[in-house]
């Protein structure tokens, strides 16, 4: 077997992207496939619509503002089901009824990062499931300081930073980071700082991925990449 190192991975993504829901779970399938390499997994933010208001907008206008047909959304949808549930995702996008502002819980996700080894991943798998499989508005304050009390954060600290701009400002220039880095689409797999997966990428490609990203690391023929 070949010697491998351990690697990096950074995954920009938007907590109601349903493609990066699929995108998380692929890559935890592509994970459990892989032996005798760590990885460790930083989520950075990404924002579908920025210009959603902080109160969010009525889900089935807003669709209709952006797609138009509903034959179209309800085909959609009827992919992303059949999909969601090869990926162990029951997808319920009937009970979505807003569309929010995912700022704050991008702001949430960061501060999980400090919080505690695995925090983060929690967080963003719990964030995931409220919005797509109940339908919980994740631009809700009551809403995300729950999500992070169940992921084992800090629930005080948590609702005391909430209403105030803390790290506002820093998501939002890792927001602009990534697009000037060419980002266009979430999810997008970062190896190392320096390889990058567009799309939510099945988890065998995943897998093999990091593997030879691992390789060519332990080789010495790749740098130790961007933080």
């Amino acid at each position: 077997m070949s010697e491998t190192s351990a690697i990096a991975v950074d995954v920009v993504s938007d907590v109601v992207c349903p493609w990066c829901y699929v995108g998380q779970r692929n890559l935890q399938a592509a994970l459990d496939r892989l032996e005798g390499i760590s990885v460790s997994i930083r989520w950075r933010p990404y924002q579908l619509d920025p210009t959603i208001p902080p109160e969010g907008r009525d889900r089935q206008d807003y669709l209709i503002n952006k797609f138009g047909d509903p034959a179209r959304i309800e085909a959609m949808h009827d992919r992303l089901r059949e999909i969601g549930a090869a990926a162990g995702i029951a997808f319920d996008f009937e009970a979505i009824k807003v569309s929010p502002n995912t700022l704050d819980a991008h702001r949430l996700i960061r501060w999980a990062a400090t919080a505690g080894e695995d925090v983060q991943n929690r967080l963003v798998r719990q964030l995931f499931r409220l919005y797509f499989e109940e339908g919980a508005n994740v631009g809700d304050h009551a809403v995300l300081l729950e999500a992070a009390r169940q992921a084992g954060m800090d629930a005080a600290l948590v609702e005391t930073l909430l209403p105030t701009p803390a790290d506002r400002a820093e998501v939002e220039s890792e927001i602009a980071t990534a697009s000037r880095m060419g980002v266009t689409g979430v999810p997008c797999f970062l190896l190392e700082g320096r390889y990058a997966l567009m799309g939510a990428q099945p988890p065998d490609t995943l897998a093999d991925a990091i593997g030879k990203v691992s390789e060519a690391k332990a080789r010495g023929e790749l740098d130790a990449g961007e933080s």
